[in-house]
Parts: structure tokens; sequence; C-alpha cells
């Protein structure tokens, strides 16, 4: 442990793979952060111009790429400074910034794409009463609550540990979070139980309402006619590739926390560098290739003279 100022250090001990060859991992690093920013920022900016996608689902995928963009900015930075560092370290305060930021964002990216998969259910099912329930007014309501829900939910357990005694100063990973716990003196049951609480909340509620609404889309769509089953191939698919995407990096993630001492460096070192390289730029991809509209306006941003 390091005090200055009184205050409390802790060593990040995951770029011990890194250190070899740290100047070509900060290159790709810092252009994975650069392409990350570029494509996201295009797409939102292509959404907030252009009027004809001023419409609830592009909303909600604009949303979702600012997700992209505050998670790059906030943790980006710290890593490529500790890539190029001779010994890695993080205050303690900015360790439970860096776990509140990744896991608020974290959070809404699941209820971004629930609100997401609810619009296309109402698109799709009810088509008739879709300009009454997706209003101006509803669609602020929901991308406010998929921002500020779980930023509440996660300021709790942050709040708590604030001012927990640390009995250990070497964090396995290089990025904090919830593992923080295990550098604790001692390890509260309340703050795993309200954790457990928070997962079910932000995660699996979320998840399985996605899952319904799609499967009550895939029936309704059945019934229908071939244009339905198109529009709903054409929608829906796009958001189903993300959540399938996304729950599967959060799920190696939570398994990668709970049995931590079970995997190699290099393990963790892996799947953490699919959470903030892979999923930011992945997002973009498949929103500006399976969008039609978005595409349309791509090809015509970077294809000026080439119509569609």
């Amino acid at each position: 442990m390091d005090q200055k100022l009184n205050i409390t250090y802790i060593t990040l001990d995951g770029y011990v793979e890194l250190n070899k060859y740290r100047f070509v991992y900060f290159v790709i690093m810092f252009t994975a952060y650069i392409l990350i920013i570029c494509f996201n920022s295009t797409i939102v900016c292509l959404i907030v111009i252009h009027k004809n996608l001023h419409e609830p689902m592009y909303i909600f995928i604009a949303a979702l790429l600012m997700n992209s963009v505050l998670f790059s900015t906030a943790t980006y930075p710290k890593m490529l400074f500790d890539v190029l560092s001779e010994k890695q370290i993080i205050s303690y305060s900015a360790c439970l910034f860096q776990w509140f930021i990744t896991y608020s964002l974290g959070g809404s990216e699941f209820l971004l794409l629930a609100a997401m998969s609810y619009d296309r259910y109402v698109s799709i099912c009810k088509p008739l009463q879709y300009p009454t329930i997706m209003t101006k007014t509803n669609i602020c309501i929901l991308v406010v609550v998929a921002w500020i829900l779980p930023a509440g939910q996660f300021a709790v357990p942050i709040g708590l540990s604030a001012d927990t005694k640390l009995c250990k100063y070497y964090f396995k990973g290089i990025l904090c979070n919830s593992t923080v716990y295990k550098l604790h003196c001692e390890i509260s049951a309340v703050l795993n139980i309200y954790g457990l609480i928070c997962l079910i909340n932000i995660l699996f509620l979320p998840v399985l309402f996605v899952l319904f609404t799609y499967i009550r889309i895939l029936i309704i769509s059945y019934q229908s006619g071939r244009e339905v089953r198109r529009k709903a191939a054409q929608t829906c698919l796009p958001h189903l590739i993300v959540l399938i995407n996304f729950s599967c990096l959060t799920t190696f993630d939570v398994l990668l926390l709970q049995l931590e001492n079970d995997f190699p460096t290099i393990v963790r070192l892996i799947m953490t560098l699919q959470v903030i390289v892979y999923h930011p730029l992945f997002n973009p991809v498949i929103y500006g290739l399976k969008m039609t509209e978005i595409y349309k306006r791509l090809n015509r941003l970077f294809c000026p003279g080439k119509r569609g």
C-alpha cells in the first residue's frame, strides 16, 4: 500500500501479461479507443441530425451507443496510462468510481435493450396503439430510468464500501469491479446479498422481459403475413444479437468474479478485453449494417456518389 495525503492506493496486477509488449498493446488499445469513439459518435450524430431518425427505436440506439462512449472515456485513459507505467496503481476511491461507472452503464444497457424490445413489441403487436404509447414523454422517461436506476442501485454498495478498512492491496485485474469486496478485512454479508438483488433487478429481470417480448413478437409474426415477419426480422434481429453478445460477456464476467482463483490471469485479461474492446465496437457495427435507415445514412455520408 502507498499512502500519500492519506490516499489509499491499490496495485493492479492484471497487467503482468502485457508488460513484455507494452508499447504494442498501447498502440492497439489506443487505436481501439479512437475507433470506439468514432464509430459510436458517428451513428449518434446521424440520429441527432436527421429528423426521420427521431423515432423511439433510433433514440434508444443512440442512448445505447452513448453508453459505449461514456464507458470507454471513463476507462481507457487510465488503462492506456497503466500500460505504459512500470507500476500500475489506482487510488481506492478511483477504483470504487471505476466500479460504479462500469456497473451502472452495464446495467443501463440491459434496461435500454428491454426498452427497445418493448418498443418493437408495441410496434409489431399493437401498431394502432403505438403513437399513443410510445410518446416523446414516455421515451424520455424510459431513457432516464434506464440511466438513473442502475446508478442509484449501485451507489449504495459504493457508499458503504468507501470507508471500509482494507487488508489487501493487490487487485487481480485491470478494471475495478465487485471483487473489491475481497480486499476488505471483513466481507459484508449485507453487501453480498444486496449485490445479488442488484444483479437480479438489473440483469436477469430485463433479460427475461426481453425474451418474453420477443417470444410474443415471434408468435404474432408467425400468425401474420410475410410483411409483418419481414419487419420483425429486420428490426428485432440486431437487438437480439446485441443482447445475446452482451449477456454472454456479462455472464462470463460474473463467473470469473465468483470463481476468480480457478482462472489464470491471462483468461481474466482476455475476458476483460472482450468487454472493453469487442463489445463497444460490436454495437455500432451491428446497428450500422443491420438497421436499414442508419445504413443508408452511413452510405450517403461515406459514399456520397453512391445511391442507397
